[in-house]
């Protein structure tokens, strides 16, 4: 039954994500900010 639990929260993850509810919290203060996807840099790189 766990099992079953696992996967079902592994597909509503999986089936949100495709139907763009999902938010990449990847960019956050621990984080340099991203730019189109590229990271920003303070300095020249």
């Amino acid at each position: 039954m766990e099992f079953l639990l696992f996967l079902l929260f592994f597909l509503v993850l999986a089936v949100s994500s495709v139907l763009g509810l999902t938010a990449d919290s990847r960019d956050s203060a621990d984080w340099k900010p991203t730019e189109d996807g590229r990271r920003w840099c303070s300095r020249p790189c």
